[in-house]
């Protein structure tokens, strides 16, 4: 059974104390995945809430180009939200995919795609620390753990290829299900390419229907939870999905029939038939 730990502090050393919970080191070059959050977006979370846990750990802030038209869809635009978001005024920043070729990895089991296209200087990194902002998602149901791995270490082409299942001109046309597993294969090829050197943080705050990439978003609908964190990627997120349905916040309805109405826990459930981890788990609470 993985082991996922929670606290209720919303805050850097929340972050950082969850993180030492897990007595994990991330060895070498750490990778930090977080999101750089669109232009005009309001919900996502800051550099300064994470300057803690990434000074500790040594890492490097990592992102990758987006797939769409807006403000990071381009190396230079993105590099220049990076400044205007602040991230690269407070840390190391390195864009995967600021140029080309995109390194290939294979994904021999993949249920939809074999192969995922990813920034090529992922390359120059160890281990990784996944730090998601958990909410909800127009495409994906919602955003945690796997999508991080998935769309968000996927180069800008690589984007494109998972959600069109293998072929980017479907980007907004493919089967939906089939997108779904597709994220799961990606996250699967990133999983294996670090040998499983990473570890997970959730963040349930400022929980909107909306993902971080939408330029206009709404508001959040319901109360901050907490912080999960965890060396499984399925665990950590199916314990955020069951925290919202056995949340008594009233607004929980409206987040959960976004995740609903998109079939969010197939991601999951694709994910635990490749292997990637289980959906059982225990949430090991460290408030005193």
């Amino acid at each position: 059974m993985s082991k996922v730990y929670f606290t209720s502090d919303i805050s850097p050393e929340g972050v950082l104390k969850l993180y030492k919970k897990l007595g994990v080191e991330l060895n070498g070059k750490v990778a930090v995945k977080v999101h750089s959050g669109e232009k005009g977006n309001q919900n996502f979370l800051k550099p300064g809430f994470w300057k803690d846990i990434v000074d500790f750990v040594g890492g490097t802030v990592v992102e990758c180009n987006t797939a769409y038209e807006g403000a990071r869809n381009t190396t230079e635009r993105h590099l220049q939200a990076l400044k205007d978001h602040g991230w690269s005024d407070s840390f190391k920043v390195d864009l995967l995919d600021a140029e080309g070729p995109d390194l290939v990895l294979e994904i021999p089991e993949g249920k939809k795609i074999k192969k995922n296209y990813v920034g090529k200087n992922i390359e120059k990194y160890d281990s990784m620390l996944v730090l998601s902002h958990f909410k909800g998602h127009p495409m994906g149901g919602y955003g945690g753990a796997l999508k991080q791995l998935s769309i968000g270490v996927a180069s800008s082409y690589g984007k494109g290829y998972i959600h069109g299942v293998g072929n980017p001109d479907n980007f907004r046309t493919s089967d939906h299900d089939s997108f779904l597993e597709s994220m799961a294969d990606a996250a699967k090829s990133v999983v294996d390419f670090f040998d499983n050197k990473i570890v997970y943080i959730n963040v349930m705050k400022n929980m909107s229907v909306d993902c971080d990439c939408c330029a206009v978003a709404e508001d959040p609908c319901m109360g901050d939870i907490g912080i999960l964190a965890s060396t499984d990627p399925v665990a950590i997120d199916k314990a955020c999905l069951d925290l919202v349905y056995k949340s008594d916040d009233p607004g929980k309805g409206h987040l959960i029939e976004r995740i609903e109405s998109r079939n969010g826990i197939h991601t999951i459930d694709a994910a635990v038939d490749l292997g990637i981890g289980s959906t059982e788990y225990e949430l090991i609470g460290i408030d005193e």
